[in-house]
This record gives structure tokens, C-alpha cells and sequence, in this order.
């Protein structure tokens, strides 16, 4: 398989660093805007397999261009989220089949965006599925560590662990410690503050898909393994979108252990509008406020020497058991920093995020996930997957947990 990775960004870097250790792919090309950060991106797998270019990522026309140059089976979309459409079109117009970490982003409800949905994560793509399928392409969708590891992790408890699921809730925390700064997002400020001031969304069978407040149904939540007890909050995350099109469930939600600090700098940031993405003009120059605060922040993909602490992904399900009995279950993954850093030099957050869509296209490659049109990953078998994760030092493991009363 020849793989388009576009973006050399944390993520993308990473990416390319997993896939250049392994042997399903015959060759990678790792694109960026800039071509420097492409290069440097191609230097850290060491491998005469990778090589790297320039793209437009925002350009259709150069995309498919280069797509077509290299000989692509699959495109990687590795950029954030806002570059989606154009990677997405390409794709599908050079006959490539199509990854990415996260969906087509949403539009609130433009009179009542905290009960009413507007347009949805995914809309545009899941719109799309019938047309790629007919052209016999696919396209995996929300294939990350959240969403992706998650959905994948609902998938095997649904097939192995539960004969009836009353509900999915994905929970994510960590115990990370950036030195020297008083204030680090781990991953993009930019995603971050889209995902998390967004109205969440939330599934329920009978109501279907719906929004609440930001921040809310806060929880306390103990992430296993000794990262502790923190408190979780509804933000918009595709898995509430992906996970009941594919899974019989009474109700799905995603929730961030953000800590009571980074909760407090993005509600100041929305109160300021410093998270707007409508440009403002100052001085003659044009910028979206979001964007200048993206630029004055740390590059979380450079972080690694100054991050302590390990990272935590997971779903929680609740239902029956296989047995009859009332059962609530945690599938999880870990990842300590000083690992990947000495292994790989990324950034936990970064390479955790990276090393699952690794492991989709690996099966891809060897045809053990197959498919036509738009599917999120719990549309295909856990069971060839998860094995793979510790083959790259990233296993999974399951906690039970007491099922709630009645």
C-alpha cells in the first residue's frame, strides 16, 4: 500500500514515524504546506520507504495532483479539522480511499444551539457514503485515539463483553505536567477550544441526537492505574455521532477531564471572544482571534522534553453482561510520556493520537478491515486490531467496575 499522510504537524509526524517501522506499506509520503516540516518529518522514521513534498492542503487541485503523482491508495488526513473538506473531495476525485482523525466540523443551531442540533459533525461525509461506495472507495472516518481507539474499544464490548448496552460514555484524563509554562495545552489549542466550547452533543434512543450547555452532567470520574479521581464535562465529540449508527445502545456521551484551570481559561476565552474564528482587523491586519491564540501558545508537538505523566483513553459500558448480570466495564489505554519520547520522540498525546490510525491502515493494507463508502471504526471487527497495539507498545487492558443501582 502507498500512503499520502498531509500534514507534518505532531500528529502527522508521528504518523509518519509508526508507519515508516513497518513492513504492510511500501512506501509513505509525508506533505505539508511546508516543506521543511515535511522533511523533518520524513527524518524521523529513518526510513528509505518515507520521502516527503509540498501541498496545498486547502487546494482540491493540488491535492489530487499529488496524489496522483505518487501512486496514493489511501490519503491520510493528518491537518486539523478545517482542512477536511478539500482533503476529503481530493480523495475521492483521485480514487484514493480516504482516513482521518476527525470529522467535517459542525455549525451550531443559529437561534438555539444548546437544545437544538445544527449541522452535525460528519454531515457532509456521512452525506457522501453512498456515492463513495459506489465508486467502491472508502473512507474511514474519526480514526484517532478519541475518536477511534474509543469507538473501537465500544465495538469489542459490544461482540465479546455485553448482551445488551444501555450505555457507551467515552471518559478521557491524564496526570500530564507541562515545566515552565502556566499554561500548555497538550494537544492543538485550535481543536481544543472548537470540541470543548461547541454545544456538546449528546445520543439518547428515543430522543436521538441532541445539545446541552457546555461543561455539562460534570461527574467525578477515577482513572485507573493512578492518574485518580478527576472531574469529567459533556463536550461535542464525534464518537456520540458514530458509535449508535453501528451499535444497538440506549445512550452515548463523551466526556473530558479537563481540570478545573483549563475549564476556567477557555470560559475566559469565550467570554473575551478570543475563541471567534471571524476575523477581526487591527492595526490593517487581519486575524481570527482563535488564530492569534494558537500562535502566541506553545507548539504542543514540542513539548515532550518538558511533559511528565501518562494519558488515558477509554470507554465506559454499561449494560448486561453475556451472563445475565448487571455489568459496567472500562476498555482502556495508557501511555506515559518518558515512553514515547524515548522511543519514538513524540509527545504522548501526539503519538497516542497517531499510532491507532497506524494500525487502521495496516489492516487496510493487509485487507483484514475492508469496506466501501463512509464508516466510522466500529463498522469493522476489533479483534484483528487490538492485538496490534501491543506490537507498538500501546496495549489495552479492561477494568470492571460496579454497576450502578437498578
Amino acid at each position: 500500500m502507498r500512503v499520502l499522510i498531509v500534514g507534518a504537524g505532531g500528529v502527522g509526524s508521528a504518523l509518519t514515524t509508526i508507519c515508516g517501522r513497518r513492513s504492510a506499506f511500501e512506501h509513505i509520503v509525508v506533505a505539508d504546506v511546508d516543506p521543511a516540516r515535511a522533511s523533518r518529518a520524513a527524518a524521523t522514521a529513518d526510513s528509505h520507504r518515507v520521502s516527503s513534498t509540498r501541498v496545498d492542503a486547502s487546494s482540491r487541485l493540488d491535492l489530487v495532483e499529488l496524489a496522483s503523482t505518487v501512486g496514493a491508495d489511501v490519503i491520510v488526513n493528518a491537518c486539523d479539522p478545517r482542512f477536511n473538506p478539500s482533503i476529503f473531495e481530493a480523495a475521492f476525485e483521485a480514487g484514493c480511499h480516504y482516513l482521518d482523525m476527525a470529522m467535517h466540523l459542525s455549525s451550531p443551531h443559529p437561534t438555539d444551539p444548546y437544545a437544538e442540533l445544527g449541522v452535525s459533525l460528519g454531515a457532509a461525509q456521512f452525506a457522501a457514503s453512498d456515492t463513495w461506495a459506489e465508486r467502491g472507495l472508502l473512507a474511514i472516518v474519526g480514526m484517532g485515539v478519541e475518536p477511534g481507539f474509543s469507538d473501537v474499544a465500544a465495538r469489542y464490548a459490544a461482540d465479546h463483553l455485553f448482551s445488551t448496552i444501555h450505555e457507551i460514555g467515552v471518559r478521557d484524563g491524564n496526570d500530564l505536567v507541562i515545566d515552565g509554562f502556566a499554561f500548555a495545552p497538550t494537544f492543538s489549542i485550535w481543536t481544543t477550544i472548537e470540541e470543548c466550547l461547541n454545544p456538546p452533543i449528546v445520543y439518547e434512543r428515543e430522543r436521538g441526537w441532541f445539545t446541552t450547555a457546555p461543561f455539562s452532567e460534570p461527574e467525578m470520574f477515577t482513572f485507573p492505574e493512578g492518574i485518580g479521581e478527576l472531574q469529567c464535562v459533556n463536550v461535542e465529540h464525534e464518537e456520540v455521532l458514530l458509535i449508535p449508527r453501528w451499535i444497538d445502545v440506549d445512550r452515548v456521551t463523551f466526556k473530558y477531564g479537563l481540570g478545573d484551570e483549563f475549564l476556567d481559561v477557555l470560559k475566559t476565552l469565550h467570554k473575551l471572544g478570543l475563541d471567534s474564528t471571524k476575523p477581526v482587523t487591527v492595526r490593517g491586519i487581519e486575524m481570527a482571534p482563535r488564530d492569534l491564540v494558537a500562535a502566541v501558545l506553545p507548539n504542543p508537538a514540542e513539548l515532550g522534553q518538558r511533559m511528565h505523566g501518562r494519558t488515558c483513553a477509554g470507554t465506559v459500558v454499561t449494560g448486561i453482561g453475556l451472563d445475565g448480570a448487571p455489568r459496567c466495564t472500562y476498555v482502556y489505554q495508557i501511555v506515559d510520556n518518558a515512553w514515547t519520547m524515548r522511543e519514538f520522540g513524540h509527545q504522548a498525546v501526539v503519538w497516542q493520537t497517531a499510532v491507532h490510525p497506524a494500525i487502521a491502515l495496516e489492516l487496510l493494507a493487509t485487507g483484514e478491515w475492508k469496506g466501501e463508502g463512509v464508516k466510522g471504526p466500529e463498522a469493522f471487527s476489533a479483534d484483528p486490531f487490538l492485538p496490534l497495539l501491543a506490537e507498538h507498545g500501546a496495549p489495552w487492558a479492561i477494568q470492571e467496575r460496579p454497576p450502578s443501582p437498578g
